[in-house]
């Protein structure tokens, strides 16, 4: 079963978006000539930016199935991005064919391909809705239509994070989001962090800036205190490449992404 929630706005192709520019960095098909530009720009800082945007989706790869196999059987994603196989209620359904998953994001073009993130299972669900996450409650109030409230969910937010900067709220948004879930359900949360390379930051915040979406790289401490609360899951807040790497991963290398899961007890 599949739902879409509200209508796409105009798409400004001369202005570069996070999304589309993540989903150049990931060798997809879905971006303009501003997000080229603006990615190319953001690699000059940091070469190996492509791996970093491969090792984040292995994250969520690796996490959705840890989840899965922990009897999470339904998803809240966030910060969706342009649907990239296998996404998240592909990996999911294929635990647990009746998964529900419902999906989020706030760029237009991810609605234009929503069709995609919406083909999962006859017996699952997926769902979509246009919203901005620093819109919690509008979030909630939709994902409360499709997904069981009183069952544990796991909530995804996956190189998203670091796009709220601090005078929005971001530690406030994350609880709100987590306080209406019930114990037993997760938190899966990957970002990017500065101690790699402090310098280049400010540079690449202004290329991102410069779209209307400001980046802001946050520390070990900083990344961890988003699981405030919450039963940090083995090994903890870590770099990517180090969270229960598999057979099925590509980045070895480490890169300045930290990532964690956590449990609402």
């Amino acid at each position: 079963m599949t739902d879409q929630g509200f209508s796409a706005d105009f798409i400004d192709t001369s202005v570069p978006h996070s999304a589309r520019m993540y989903d150049w960095f990931l060798d997809g098909k879905d971006h303009y000539a501003a997000d080229v530009a603006a990615a190319k720009n953001v690699m000059t800082l940091m070469p190996g930016v492509k791996d970093t945007a491969r090792s984040n989706r292995e994250f969520m790869h690796r996490a959705t199935r840890y989840l899965g196999h922990a009897g999470i059987t339904q998803f809240l994603d966030i910060g969706t991005g342009i649907p990239t196989e296998p996404n998240l209620h592909q990996i999911a359904q294929r635990i647990t064919p009746n998964a529900r998953v419902v999906y989020a994001d706030n760029d237009p073009i991810v609605l234009r391909h929503a069709e995609a993130l919406l083909l999962g299972t006859p017996e699952g669900r997926t769902a979509y809705i246009h919203a901005d996450i620093r819109s919690p409650e509008v979030v909630l109030s939709y994902a409360q239509d499709h997904l069981d409230f009183s069952q544990p969910i796991g909530l995804s937010l996956v190189a998203l994070m670091q796009f709220v900067t601090d005078d929005q709220g971001p530690y406030e948004i994350v609880k709100r989001l987590l306080d209406p879930l019930v114990p037993g359900s997760y938190l899966m949360l990957s970002h990017v962090t500065w101690e790699f390379d402090p310098e280049i930051w400010e540079r690449v915040d202004t290329i991102y800036r410069a779209g209307g979406t400001p980046v802001k790289a946050r520390s070990h401490d900083e990344v961890t205190r988003f699981f405030d609360g919450l039963e940090l899951c083995d090994p903890g807040v870590i770099l990517s490449t180090h969270w229960h790497p598999d057979d099925e991963i590509r980045v070895r290398e480490e890169q300045p992404l930290y990532v964690g899961v956590a449990r609402k007890s």
